[in-house]
């Protein structure tokens, strides 16, 4: 056992001592967060425009701070980009998370003095937690590779302005430094596919013990590794021994990626975001992720079927409830005040809080009045392949297709690249349309009348979703495909992509 290796096991048992402290009193844990950020933020601009001195509860904040998502904020926004001091947070912003935007464009979230310890601790005790729970910390005595944007930073009226995790690449442990691969001189190229085999150039032939990014990314680079070196991962990286990911549900990608990894390996599931950090798996084998209560982050949580209506119901971690599905409210140190994350989640624990994620609030399809979520349609494809087992699927999106001919009534559509297509694809589609009506009443109800009629399954061809996203200049990093949509953008985009 390596010195790092060793040093980490006192360190993941003083890391999960502190975590079960504020796990007992979960309620009361938040409550000091949000007290100390009301008071912190009191003498801001913002501070003074919604009277924060006075916000002590979550009712309090909860009257005078609305709900906003990025374009509500943005002339705050704009304001602390301009280079304004104590706008939304007391001085100025150590960095600005430069990230893609749905309505708003580009979007530039602010991250603190005081926030930047809730994204690099959060992942530092993702692993410690891993260590303490397994006692397998060898994954630290080799080389560590995140998949990541690049930590090559602009100035944006004097702040240094980049991608998250480029961000974040500047804020590894100089312990971890010397084990990180790629090098900087690589990781800041920006074109993806250059990149990628600059990447392959200096991790082959390396003791390769973790490996990070997020899982569609990680398999173009597995597959340039086998194709470079005609052998699956395993024997490529035989040290390799732990994934980590985040930032889209697993479960379409897991049986490829470890396909091309030709054996198990442990894995750690995180729940990243520009706007901060906010849980991880904590316990291996178990799907939920630990809600992060102490980490200068106060959390509301709307029901997701009551999200678009006035005065929606703000709950806090003591009012949620088990199998509902909650819209994410962020009020927190880097700034945020009642900020709609976009997420959705649905509680699996209350003791202590853990959740998994489930999509995305404005990413439904309810072109017919389904209201079907990313987790229902995801859910729907891994059972299916549990019953087609030669099927291996790269990436998929589903779209409405809405028609005025009798002939052709309207359906979904599934575009879905194939690593291997399902022997019977008539079959495969028929049980995917069962499967999902019996996740989503709405849409088996549109079934039953025949308003809708079986689902249309498209096989896209080889490389379409990456043609497609390179298109869009959002191949690679920390970049995702929408798994739904209410109109045809994407799904016209794959076609004319493929």
């Amino acid at each position: 056992m390596g010195l790092k290796s060793a040093l980490s096991r006192p360190l993941a048992a003083l890391a999960a001592s502190r975590d079960r402290k504020w796990q007992r009193d979960p309620v009361g844990t938040q409550l000091v967060v949000l007290r100390q950020l009301s008071t912190t933020a009191a003498g801001t601009a913002f501070g003074r425009d919604h009277q924060l001195a006075a916000v002590r509860t979550p009712a309090d904040l909860a009257r005078q701070v609305p709900v906003r998502d990025y374009e509500a904020l943005k002339p705050y926004f704009d304001r602390t980009q301009a280079g304004e001091a104590h706008v939304l947070w007391p001085g100025h912003p150590l960095y600005l998370a430069k990230t893609s935007g749905t309505t708003s464009g580009t979007k530039y979230i602010p991250i603190t003095r005081a926030s930047i310890p809730n994204h690099i601790n959060g992942a530092r005790d993702a692993l410690l937690t891993y260590v303490h729970r397994t006692g397998r910390s060898q994954f630290l005595d080799g080389k560590l590779i995140f998949l990541s944007g690049s930590p090559e930073l602009e100035r944006v009226h004097g702040i240094r302005t980049g991608r998250l995790s480029g961000i974040a690449n500047h804020h590894v442990p100089a312990y971890l430094r010397r084990n990180q691969l790629p090098s900087y001189e690589t990781n800041i190229i920006e074109d993806w596919e250059t990149k990628l085999e600059r990447i392959v150039d200096e991790t082959l032939g390396q003791k390769m013990t973790l490996i990070s990014g997020i899982p569609p990314w990680v398999q173009m680079y597995f597959d340039r590794l086998t194709a470079r070196t005609g052998r699956p991962i395993k024997d490529v990286f035989p040290d390799f021994n732990l994934f980590v990911y985040g930032g889209v549900n697993f479960e379409p990608y897991r049986a490829k990626l470890f396909e091309s990894i030709g054996r198990p390996v442990d894995s750690i599931e995180l729940f990243p975001a520009s706007e901060g950090f906010l849980a991880f798996q904590d316990e291996p084998g178990n799907p939920g992720l630990l809600l992060l209560l102490n980490s200068g982050i106060f959390f509301e949580f709307i029901p997701a079927e009551q999200f678009f209506q006035p005065n929606a119901p703000r709950l806090t971690v003591a009012d949620v409830a088990l199998d509902q599905q909650y819209a994410v409210v962020l009020t927190s140190n880097a700034g945020l005040w009642a900020y709609s994350l976009g997420d959705t989640v649905r509680f699996v624990s209350l003791r202590p809080h853990r959740v998994v994620v489930t999509g995305r609030i404005k990413h439904f399809l309810s072109a017919f009045g389904e209201h079907v979520i990313g987790e229902e349609v995801e859910q729907a494809l891994r059972e299916v392949m549990a019953h087609f087992p030669e099927v291996e699927v790269i990436e998929f999106t589903v779209a409405p297709l809405v028609s005025d001919d009798p002939v052709t009534p309207s359906r979904h559509e599934w575009l879905v690249e194939f690593a291997r297509p399902p022997r019977d694809a008539p079959a495969f589609a028929a049980a995917l349309d069962t499967a999902l009506r019996r996740r989503n009443p709405y849409y088996d109800d549109l079934r039953r009348g025949s308003i809708l009629v079986p689902l249309q399954l498209t096989s896209l061809p080889g490389g379409a979703f990456q043609r497609y996203m390179k298109g869009l200049g959002k191949l690679g990093g920390q970049n995702k495909v929408p798994r739904l949509g209410n109109d045809r953008k994407v799904a016209d985009a794959l076609l004319a992509a493929g």
